[in-house]
Parts: structure tokens; sequence; C-alpha cells
């Protein structure tokens, strides 16, 4: 298989890149990033020596080079994960979630459309369900019901994906995971920022009273997932992908800190966002039955082994705390045959 995924130098993204490469689930990969502050090319460093892997320094809402890009290489399938995807960035800025997840998603489908690819799979989010009261649990017929800029985007994308299979007959696959945690996450995320701060004896603000619950999924799991429906998923459907793992803000937050050794003293309550979201609940029988995915890693097991990796990547931290990670790609590709010039050398 031929793959194009977009967003592949992202937290997600670059989990499963690094997993189709390791188990040989590919033929070829080529990597299209933006490398915006998220996107990081040192989280592909296991594979970026791979003779299948290519990387392409690029904007999914340029169609000329998406298109350009498809003329040379037909991939089978387009992975969809580049989007912006903070919702405390989308609350103080919402232009940009709207031009990347809505612009940048039209401007793939059509692509996708004029190239005949063969599958697109478009990676989504349980937010787009929005707030949910309990005991209700969300699956793939529920309401959409999204309640920042940042999960209206997604929702919007979600929807005209799925136009496309209907108008189109486009072979696309939507799925909604839950939230993902583990290695090489950004740290403005609940959980590498809890870490990084425990780790560092520093204060850990803690949104209000801390009790808007999350369902939890480690970051391979989810990618596990994705590489199961990309060859068994069924186009025109929607696939929920939950970690089963349902908790509290506030308990996560102490996991964080018996798992670093430090006292909950270090906890700290501050002002709520504005429409913060009380609950998310995720189920995703369909996905099991249809493909025989499950979760793996327990919540514990997988928190554990996220804060060693932080507590052992001093390197890795300091970069991107720095900034310096935004470097990598002048370093490792400025100096070689840029992928433009290859495209227009093709």
């Amino acid at each position: 298989m031929r793959l194009l995924v977009t967003g592949g130098a992202g937290f997600i993204g670059s989990a499963f890149v690094r997993l189709m490469l390791s188990e040989d689930r590919v033929g070829s990969l080529v990597n299209l990033d933006k490398l915006t502050y998220a996107g990081n090319l040192e989280n592909l460093e296991p594979v970026a020596a791979d003779p299948r892997y290519r990387f392409v320094h690029g904007d999914i809402c340029d169609a000329a080079l998406v298109n350009s890009l498809l003329d040379e290489f037909p991939a089978d399938a387009i992975v969809h994960f580049a989007a912006e995807s903070h919702v405390d960035r989308s609350i103080l800025a919402p232009q940009p979630v709207f031009e990347t997840n809505l612009r940048g998603t039209f401007t793939l489908l059509e692509a996708a459309r004029a190239h005949n690819t063969g599958r697109f799979l478009h990676v989504s989010t349980d937010e787009v369900y929005g707030s949910l009261a309990e005991p209700a649990v969300a699956d793939e017929t529920f309401p959409l019901q999204p309640s920042s800029p940042y999960s209206a985007s997604k929702a919007g994308s979600d929807l005209l994906a799925l136009s496309y299979f209907t108008t189109y007959r486009l072979p696309v696959l939507v799925t909604r995971a839950s939230n993902n945690y583990g290695p090489y996450q950004f740290p403005e995320k609940l959980i590498p920022l809890m870490i990084l701060n425990a780790l560092d004896g520093r204060r850990l603000p803690v949104y209000g009273d801390g009790m808007q619950v999350r369902d939890w999924l480690f970051v391979e799991d989810h990618c596990r997932a994705l590489a199961a429906l990309l060859e068994h998923g069924r186009a025109g459907e929607i696939y929920n992908i939950g970690g089963n793992r349902s908790l509290p803000n506030i308990e996560v937050v102490k996991k964080i800190l018996r798992a670093a050794g430090k006292g909950e003293s270090l906890i700290e309550s501050v002002r709520d966002r504005p429409g913060h979201d009380r609950r998310y609940a995720l189920a995703s029988e369909k996905t099991t039955r249809e493909t025989g995915w499950q979760p793996r890693v327990g919540f514990e097991e997988g928190l554990s082994y996220t804060v060693a990796w932080y507590r052992d990547q001093p390197g890795w931290v300091e970069r991107v705390r720095s900034g310096e990670y935004q470097s990598y790609y002048d370093r490792n590709y400025r100096d070689r045959e840029l992928e433009l010039d290859r495209l227009g050398k093709s």
C-alpha cells in the first residue's frame, strides 16, 4: 500500500507513521506536514532513514502542491491527521482552525476525487459530540453538539468528508477518538503539561473543580485501530475509537503526581475556560465488532510508561520548550533536495 499521511509530524500522526513502517504495513509512505508549532520531525527520527519514507514540507490548503504530489505519488489511501487541534488556542484565535480543518480538508477531498484515490481516512475527535450528561454514551449515530471553535470545525470537516461519499462515492471513512496520551505529545495538552510540571516541582494548574470527565486512549492503541479500519472499515461509515477508561481530570492529575513521586499540594485550581465540556463518553463497539480491535494498554500502565518517557527525554523536552525543535527541518532537510524541487523535477 502507498500512503499519503497529512500531519504526520504531529503527536498522533507521527505515532501512526512509526507504526505503519515498523510493522511493514506499507510499501511507501509520504508525510505532508506544514510543521506548525506542534509538528516535530524529531518524532520521526526512528524512521527518517527508511527508504520507504519521504517527508514533504507543505500546507494541505495548497491545492497546487497537493495535486502535484498526488500526480507524482498516486496514493492508494490518504490518512488525514493534519489539523489545528488545541481547544484553548481555538478560543483565543479561531481563524486558524477553520482554515486548516475545513479549507484544508476540502482541498484534500477535491484532490482525492480528482485522482480517484482508493481510500480517504479522516481522523476526527469525540469532541464533536459535545458534553454528555450521565449516563449517556455517544455511539456513531449520536447528534453532533460541538461547543468550541475547534470541535465545530472538526464537526464541519466530518460532515464535509462524508458528503463526498454520498455525492461523489469517494471512499471516505471518519474516525472519532477519545483523548490520546503517550510519548512525544506536545506539552500544552493536559497529561504532558502536568507530567512536566510535576517532574519540575512546579504548580499543576487544573481548570475549575477538575471534575471534567474524559475517556483516555493510549496513542499506539489509537493507531492500531486506524490501521485496522484502513484495511477493514466500510466506506461511508463513522467509527468511534475509545480507551474504555473515563476519569475526571483531577484524578488523572493525582495519578500523575503519584507516578512522579510528588505530593498533591502542587495542584492549583485556576479559572475554568469558556464553554468547557463537562463530560465525554464514547462507545466504540462498532470498531471492535467490525475489525476485532480492542485497546491493549490500560491507563495506569500507559500513564506510568508516559511519565517515565518524559523523565528520560530531557533533551527532547528542552528543545520543545525552547523552540529549538523547529530548527530540525533546516538542519536535516534544507541542505538536501527540497521536496518542492523534487516535485518540479519529476
